[in-house]
């Protein structure tokens, strides 16, 4: 994902998602910037952290899945300690499916980014 600012990003993502074990897995200067992968307990970089191309910005919604409810609503207690805007508290969603449970928060760059339990 492009970022304004990749260390802010790198702060927000590695604090809130803390409890999903979310962590800096690799770190690349490649000239423009600053390049971070992250991952979880696996350990192998799945989400990309990257200097913004341009000026231009588009909203995006990025979903996290969490091992159970408590990690969402672990997510959540981050997010309120880290100050980040929570969109939507944690709470079923049955409009989504049946034991869909999460949190949406807004990111430093303004996305809207979850954390996602989708039940058993």
């Amino acid at each position: 994902m492009q970022v304004a600012d990749v260390e802010a990003s790198l702060g927000f993502y590695s604090e809130v998602f803390a409890p999903f074990g979310l962590h800096e897995a690799m770190r690349i200067s490649d000239g423009d910037g600053l390049v971070v992968g992250l991952s979880g307990t696996d350990g192998v970089p799945g989400f990309w952290l990257s200097p913004a191309a341009g000026s231009e910005t588009r909203e995006l919604h990025v979903a996290f899945r969490a091992p159970d409810r408590e990690a969402v609503d672990a997510v959540h207690q981050a997010a309120l300690g880290a100050g980040a805007e929570v969109l939507h508290a944690p709470r079923e969603w049955p409009e989504y499916h049946p034991d869909y449970y999460a949190v949406f928060l807004r990111d430093p760059d303004g996305h809207n980014v979850e954390a996602v339990h989708l039940g058993t």
